[in-house]
């Protein structure tokens, strides 16, 4: 296990700022819970305030389901761009199912999908990301509050 802090998260957060910002999304999906945060500082430092988000459930702890839940999918129609957050491409299962169903219910928005962390074995690569992982990560946002 390894744990992720605070400091490092700033230095990937202005990184992946810098890598989005020539996709220049007009709004941002994060994936409930773990790419909340993440959306949340890549919207203030991409000067974004159209920020949804969508549950997604596909892991109890650290124990990986056998199936996705995805639900309060937003109305994203008056978008053209939108960027896709979350805080780990593990498997690349949940990325892949949300691309896809967003692309059916929106075939008109250019979807692309950032995280902070991608692992190599990942079905799915993030057009996005900041390092590579091969350990189950421990971030400060659920570390730190328990």
């Amino acid at each position: 296990m390894r744990y992720y802090g605070y400091s490092e998260f700033l230095k990937d957060i202005n990184t992946l700022s810098s890598q989005i910002k020539s996709f220049n999304p007009d709004a941002i999906l994060a994936v409930a819970r773990g790419g909340v945060t993440i959306g949340h500082f890549l919207a203030e430092s991409l000067n974004l305030r159209s920020f949804y988000t969508i549950n997604s459930i596909h892991y109890d702890n650290e124990k990986k389901l056998d199936y996705i839940k995805l639900f309060n999918i937003p109305n994203l129609h008056e978008y053209k761009k939108v960027l896709i957050v979350d805080d780990i491409v593990d498997s690349g299962d949940t990325l892949f199912e949300i691309v896809k169903i967003m692309n059916i219910n929106y075939p008109a928005i250019d979807f692309k999908t950032t995280a902070i962390f991608q692992k190599k074995s990942a079905k799915h690569t993030a057009n996005f990301w900041a390092q590579e992982a091969d350990d189950w990560i421990e971030f400060f946002w659920t570390k730190d509050l328990k």
